[in-house]
């Protein structure tokens, strides 16, 4: 019996639709790396590019829970000596809104050069509009 090997280039890509309003960062993270590696699929690859693509609407109405919003810090290093930055959950949300949540998808997803083509397939909008519904993405649940 011989294993099937799918190319990339001949996988089925689906779009989906996550609503991330009132729910945990952290489940909507994992539920997105998860289809963006292509885990639910049975052709699922561990070393290609198999997964779909995941619209995420709604990233400023993430909740954290516990103390999170006031306690959770993120940092940032100009490069420079003495220029870290730290920014708490709530700033970070208020400045720019899509990016606590791709960071928890950055950290769900592999390191190095396949990593950083799958994330690029996520796309996260503050609101609910977004210009992908030409692709009839189907809604997940999380």
């Amino acid at each position: 019996m011989k294993t099937i090997f799918v190319k990339e280039q001949d996988a089925v890509r689906n779009w989906y639709i996550i609503d991330a309003a009132g729910k945990p960062l952290g489940r909507v993270a994992a539920k997105a790396a998860m289809v963006l590696r292509g885990k639910n699929k049975p052709t699922f690859a561990k070393n290609q590019e198999m997964g779909d693509y995941v619209v995420i609407i709604n990233a400023d109405k993430v909740i954290v829970t516990g103390n999170k919003t006031t306690d959770k810090i993120y940092y940032h290093h100009s490069g420079y000596v003495g220029g870290m930055k730290k920014f708490t959950f709530e700033k970070k949300l208020e400045r720019h809104p899509d990016e606590p949540l791709m960071l928890a998808i950055k950290g769900m997803l592999p390191n190095g050069p396949l990593g950083r083509k799958l994330l690029g397939n996520v796309k996260i909008y503050a609101g609910t509009e977004n210009p992908h519904s030409a692709q009839n993405p189907q809604p997940l649940e999380v």
